[in-house]
Parts: structure tokens; sequence; C-alpha cells
């Protein structure tokens, strides 16, 4: 429809010019939104006020012009001319009902748009390094991205989700290491373990796995394991000395190829896990990629080679140093230390000139807010290497904090003591998660009430949303079980029968869904999309606690209003579909946490 509108906005500025009120070489840009108000019709633009600057006339007066070139059309009841210049249009009720055609016609197409034109996009996002469990900061990331990702195919882009696998460097040797010397410990040595090695019990876990494979294999006893290793910092010494020390130790007694053995139990049991996780919070990716794997291919030392002949790089205090700061970073980054090892740093430039290689025009980053400082490095590596720096989006997803009874939960992921993504799982369920995740726009803090979101009332967004859905399927099982049928074509001959103040807000909702899509896409927001379902839901239930559909007897109507019930449970599921969030057929006490009892506070039952 806006297309439509779009079109005979167009058409009157183009008699306009040639009726000599403004230049032919003035091409003004058209937009339109949806009224919040329906009093103030369907679709508003502001096209006036943005020619009343270069046409030097008062919006009003532009606003009046436009509307008297506007030709009729049978989709448009009135225009008017609303505050400063707006111009609002109000459709005719025929047009607002033909939504329903639309969407039982295209099904779950319904909102598909070509917003991204194909465009290939790679959607990296959580790439949490594989040193520990995923923790629920980590599911709001995972949340974000897959919705983003979901969102982002159904407008139109080509789109690949990534996982980076950061397997590589200081942090892996660190955890590595921090197994081995609980390792000893389970075979009896006594081991002051180290201030900046990895705590919890997985680590214990991970142990226990390599002793059981490898029995005293991999055994020192304590003096071998600390000699000439740095005191750690409660001895008065370093502990970033201490643990790189205990690394180094570990690389001589164990040897290449017993390090290794360790190092991959240690890496394989947290990516199983991590992948388990991920696949149980119903997100999925296209690609697992290797940092290592940038390394040993060879593509860290092309890209550094590629870099330092365009004298982007520079040595100084025995390190390597690429000139951020020609770039707009606030100062420049080490890409190789001292002691010959690459950065991180040094594999995220690989990895951007890995991306567009493989052929992607847009690169998005979705990381946690405090990799702020990530925005201007990449924007700097970007230029450097002569890349698009505008195709590269850096999302930064804020915290989420955990409330239980009113408390916030306390968290510390260097003690080990932190609410895992599964032991959220598994307390209010993977729907519940996602959508409590997404409901708050990713710059945003969000407070997530553990309480609220295992309840089962309409105070609960994702079991009011996925109660409309299910009470819908609940109508059409009782209709098939009263043997009454379900005739399409006489609901659709019908819709004018849709009259009454809760049907048209449901038709004017549904309408609503396809410029909810591409605007969530546009501005990489998925909780326009769970805000939507909210009120789309809100819009059902008000309709369905006011009609009398299961006892209509008058055909025509009841077939038109069965139409408008599938058009809605078409959308619902589809909209959920895009969250990653189930469209249950039934709510009991049988279903699952995330498909649990219907809202208690909703009137009447989807058996």
């Amino acid at each position: 429809m806006i297309d439509h509108l779009k079109e005979l906005v167009d058409k009157a500025l183009l008699d306009l010019k040639r009726d000599g009120f403004m230049p032919e070489t003035l091409e003004p840009a058209v937009h339109f939104d949806r009224t919040k108000n329906p009093e103030h019709g369907d679709f508003a633009t502001n096209i006036a006020l943005t020619l009343a600057k270069p046409l030097g006339k008062p919006p009003r007066n532009i606003a009046q012009a436009i509307v008297d070139e506007l030709v009729d059309s049978p989709h448009v009841e009135k225009v008017e001319i609303a505050g400063p210049g707006f111009i609002n249009f109000h459709l005719t009720r025929q047009s607002q009902r033909q939504v329903v055609k639309k969407i039982l016609k295209k099904g779950h197409d319904f909102g598909r748009n070509n917003l991204g034109q194909g465009l290939p996009t790679t959607v990296e996002f959580v790439s949490a390094n594989p040193t520990g469990p995923l923790h629920v900061g980590h599911g709001r990331g995972a949340a974000y991205g897959s919705s983003l990702s979901n969102i982002l195919e159904k407008s139109g882009y080509d789109v690949q989700r990534e996982y980076y696998v950061n397997d590589h460097g200081r942090q892996m040797d660190i955890l590595a290491t921090s197994v081995w010397l609980r390792y000893l410990e389970l075979c009896g040595e006594r081991i002051p373990f180290p201030d900046n090695g990895y705590q919890g019990d997985y680590i214990i876990d991970i142990a226990r796995k390599v002793r059981n494979q490898y029995g005293d294999d991999f055994r020192f006893s304590a003096s071998e394991v600390y000699e000439l290793v740095p005191p750690d910092e409660k001895r008065g010494g370093d502990k970033e000395k201490h643990i790189d020390g205990l690394v180094q130790r570990a690389k001589e007694l164990l040897g290449e190829e017993n390090y290794q053995a360790i190092f991959q139990i240690a890496l394989n049991t947290i990516l199983d896990g991590i992948r388990e996780d991920l696949e149980a919070f119903n997100v999925h990716y296209d690609q697992w990629f290797s940092e290592r794997s940038l390394h040993e291919n060879g593509t860290v030392s092309t890209v550094l080679n590629l870099l330092e002949e365009k004298g982007y790089l520079y040595h100084k205090d025995g390190a390597v140093w690429f000139r951020a700061t020609h770039f707009g970073d606030e100062k420049d980054r080490v890409v190789m230390r001292e002691n010959g090892l690459k950065t991180y740093f040094a594999s995220d430039i690989a990895y951007l000139w890995n991306k567009f290689e493989w052929g992607f025009k847009d690169a998005i980053y979705v990381f946690g807010a405090d990799h702020h400082g990530y925005i201007p490095r990449l924007k700097a590596a970007a230029k450097a290497l002569d890349l698009d720096p505008q195709a590269i989006e850096i999302l930064l997803v804020q915290f989420a904090h955990l409330f239980r009874s009113g408390e916030k939960v306390q968290m510390s992921t260097r003690s080990g003591s932190f609410v895992t993504l599964r032991q959220l799982i598994d307390e209010v369920g993977t729907d519940a998660a996602r959508f409590f995740y997404v409901m708050r726009s990713h710059e945003q803090h969000l407070d997530f009430d553990l309480d609220l979101a295992k309840s089962q009332s309409n105070d609960n967004p994702v079991y009011y949303v996925q109660y409309a859905h299910a009470r819908i399927c609940s109508i059409f099982r009782k209709f098939a079980d009263a043997a009454i049928p379900h005739n399409v074509e006489i609901g659709n001959a019908a819709l004018q029968l849709l009259e009454s103040p809760q049907e048209v807000a449901l038709l004017r909702s549904l309408s609503e869904y396809p410029d909810i899509i591409q605007s969530a896409a546009r501005n990489r927001a998925p909780h326009l999309l769970s805000n939507y379902l909210r009120e789309l839901a809100q819009h059902f239930h008000s309709w369905y606690n006011s009609s009398h559909l299961i006892d209509e007897i008058d055909e025509n109507l009841r077939n038109a209003q069965l139409n408008l019930a599938k058009a809605c449970q078409i959308v619902l599921a589809d909209g959920l579909g895009l969250l990653g969030i189930s469209a249950p057929q039934r709510m009991d006490s049988s279903d699952s946490k995330a498909r649990s009892k219907q809202p208690t506070e909703v009137k009447g039952q989807a058996d």
C-alpha cells in the first residue's frame, strides 16, 4: 500500500513540476509512516515539510498544492492536511480488509520484502571465547543476532550466520594450563592454583576427562611445575607474569604432542557444550570459523605483509604496531608482541579481510557493550585494506541483569560463579528467554525478571502472544469437532461484514506487519517485531473476547471471521518464528516451560 501511495504523490509532484510550482531538477524523496492514531488516518507523509526550504513556501501551502493534484484512488477514502503540513491518507474499509486475502494467499511469505536486494551479508554473533560455558550475557547476543539474521533474510538479504571461534592465543593457553593444573590435583599433587587461572567446576570436569583418558601420563611434581616460575600476586609477584610462566612451563614439561592433547580436550569439550547450548536456544550457524586456521593457512601473515607494504606498520619497543591513528583510531595497535606472537587484533584484521575476500558486501558484528573500542579499530583496519568502512556494522548489545524475587542475581565470570545460558533455559525455557532478550532495543540495558518470565499471566508477554496463537488453533479445532466447515472463498467474499471496532483494529494491525519487518531490518531492531506481536495479540484477544465467533450462525460472517482468525494465526506464527520462538497449538500444563499454561488473566481457554 505504501508503494501505491508513493506513486500517487510522485505523480502529483510531477504535475506540479509541469505547472511550474517546483523546479524540474528537484527530486524529493517521498516517505510514508503509519499513523499511531487511527483518527489521523492510516498513513502520513511529511513531504511538504521537506520541500518548504528548497521551495521557499509555507509547508501547508505545499501540502495543499500536492493534495489538489492527487488523482482518485479506489484505495483512498480521503486525504487531510494536519499540523504544520503533514498529509494524512485514510484508506477505504474495503482496502483495509484486503489484507486478509493477501495473508491467506501468501502465507508465511507475507511480509517478505526486497530491502536487502540480495546483498551478501555476514552476521557474526556470540563468538564467545571457548574458555568456559556460555552465560546469560552471551544469551542476549545470541537471541539478538539470531533474530536479526532471520529478519534480514526475510527482507531480501543473503545472510550467512557466523561464529568466530577464538581457538588461538594466550587465553586458550591459560585454559589448557588451568586444566592441566587441576589434572595434577586429581593425581594427588598439591598445587597452589593461580589467581589468573580459569576457575569453576567445569575446569575440574575437563581435567577429569584428561585423567580418565591418559591416567598419570601427564603428571609432574609441584616442585617441577613451579621451578623458575615467577611468583603469583598473593606472594608478592605479578599475576600476569606468573600465569605466563606456568603456560611456558606446561609446554616445556609436556612437550608439543602432550600439551596439544590437553589443549584439544579442553577446546572440544567447551566448544561442544557451546554448540549444544546454542542449539537448545534455537540458534543455528552456517559457519563455525576457526581463528587458528587464519594462522595455519598464512592469512594473518599475508595481511600483515600487505599492511607493511602500504607503510601502515612500524616497529617500536620490539613490537610491531599498526598505524590505527592514521585512520581515526585513538591510538596505534600492536599486531605482534616482542616475543613474536601475533595479537588478537592481528587475527581480527585477517578475519575482516577474509570476509570480503569471500565476496560479502556487508559485514555485521554483534559485540557486547564492552567492545566499544572495536568500532574505530576495525574501521581503521578496513580503510587501511581499501575496504569500505561503511560496509562494516558493529552493533553493541548492552548488558542483561537477572532479577529473582526483586533482587539482582550477582555474577562473577572470573570466579566461575555465573548463571549459564543452560541454567537459564532450564529455569524459564527457550521461548521465554529469547522473547525477554529482544523485548528491548539492544542499545538499552535489560533487567530480566526471572519470576515474570516463568509466570502464566498476561503480564508475561511471551505467554500472552503464544496464547493468542494457541487460542486460534483451538477455535479451528472446535469448529472441526462440530463438523462446521471453514470455506475460505465464502469468507473472502464476505469480508465487508468485518466492521466492528475490534475487527477494524485487528485488520489495521495485520496490515502493519510488512512495514514492521522492513523497519526492524533497516534499523537492526528485532525489538520492533516483539513489540508488534504483543500489540497484535492484544487486538486479537480484545476481538475474541467481544465476539461470538463460536456461536455465529450466519455462514458468511462466520467464514469471514475465520479468515480473519487464520490471517492472524499466520502472522503470529511467522513473527514468533523470526524471533526463534515456537507457536504452540495448545497451552496446558503438559507442555514444556516454553509452552506452559495459558495466561490466567485472559478470558477463555485454549484447550
